[in-house]
């Protein structure tokens, strides 16, 4: 198999160029079957290769004149820097230069790109954003998550099938469960997008639905895959965040409190962090954008080197399983369904 060519933005987060370019030293080095761009400000990227000692071929640097900066009108900044890391990283996937592209950079430049510069695969209405949140069962999909903040019934579908194929084939899960964000179990529920969406997920062949999940049942891992707009994915994203943080802050403060608890600190540590560890949905990378033409992936602005390098190496197994060919598939029919559903109701 030929190496997997990634386009990275070396510009992007918060701890950009270091955490980038750390983390493709890190990538290459693990995984022989990958081949990194970096693209950013040539100088401050070779600095950092030197000061990690790389001297390897399977890093490229890909000079870049311009950045786009987090607070950046998307739209306007798309257009106007095309020397940007981000533009030079979409067009490379666009013209068959790299396979796929990570960025921890500005999400709406990277929507907007994806969709602008890449393109969306044939029959994809609009491409959401899938995130990997931890459960007392693993892992599940958060779908959509970042992307569209409005959503139609038809997209929440097309939603549902893309991550039943993600989820599938990167957890190994088959048949993943699929449940739609609603506000109780019973079918009547819901505001009128959850009520229209409903009965096109529990026809369709193409997932396995199991009904509604409450945002309460998310943590037990209610469902393998929870779809909604990316309004209310992104409240459940960043209140996921928030609650880890200071659940962690709490449990710090708590066995720090007298000298009984500390003790009683270092005897659970191991196991406190092992425990901890099986929470970290960084081991997965980013989220994909998925029903792009080609692979693009949007990782934290906080992003450090493992992440970074779990991310490259998520697009190694991305394209390793082919995804991208089955949701083309998937899609054609979808299309198919749709045709029928409409004339079944004519």
């Amino acid at each position: 198999m030929e190496k997997i060519r990634v386009a990275l933005d070396a510009m992007g987060g918060d701890l950009a160029p270091q955490a980038p370019v750390a983390g493709a030293v890190a990538a290459v080095k693990e995984n022989s079957g990958v081949k990194v761009f970096l693209l950013g400000n040539e100088a401050a990227v070779k600095d950092e290769l030197s000061r990690l000692g790389y001297t390897g071929d399977a890093i490229e640097v890909v000079p870049c004149t311009e950045t786009i900066e987090m607070a950046e009108p998307p739209v306007a900044a798309i257009s106007k820097k095309k020397d940007s890391s981000i533009v030079r990283g979409m067009n490379m996937v666009r013209h068959g230069e790299a396979d796929c592209f990570v960025s921890a950079g500005s999400t709406g430049a990277i929507l907007v790109g994806g969709q602008v510069i890449v393109g969306r695969v044939k029959g994809v209405q609009r491409p959401p954003l899938g995130s990997l949140i931890p459960t007392e069962k693993g892992f599940s999909l958060l779908i959509d998550c970042g992307a569209n903040m409005d959503a139609r019934p038809q997209w929440l579908l097309q939603f549902a099938e893309m991550g039943s194929i993600y989820y599938e084939n990167f957890m190994g899960v088959k048949k993943p469960r699929v449940a739609i964000l609603n506000v109780g179990a019973e079918e009547e529920k819901g505001n009128a997008l959850v009520k229209e969406t409903f009965p096109l997920l529990k026809a369709s062949e193409n997932i396995n639905f199991v009904g509604s999940v409450e945002a309460r049942d998310i943590t037990s891992g209610g469902a393998d895959i929870i779809v909604c707009d990316a309004f209310s994915g992104n409240m459940i994203l960043k209140m996921y965040e928030g609650t880890a943080a200071t659940f962690l802050r709490v449990i710090k403060k708590s066995l720090m409190s007298s000298l009984k608890t500390k003790i009683g600190a270092l005897l659970i540590q191991k196991s406190l962090k092992s425990s901890l560890k099986a929470f970290d949905a960084k081991k997965y990378g980013g989220a994909p954008l998925l029903g792009l033409k080609g692979l693009v992936v949007k990782t934290h602005g906080s992003a450090g080197e493992v992440e970074i390098k779990n991310s490259i190496l998520q697009c190694h197994q991305f394209y390793a399983l082919n995804i991208n060919e089955q949701i083309r598939s998937c899609m054609e029919a979808e299309a198919e369904f749709m045709k029928k559903l409409r004339q079944e109701q004519k």
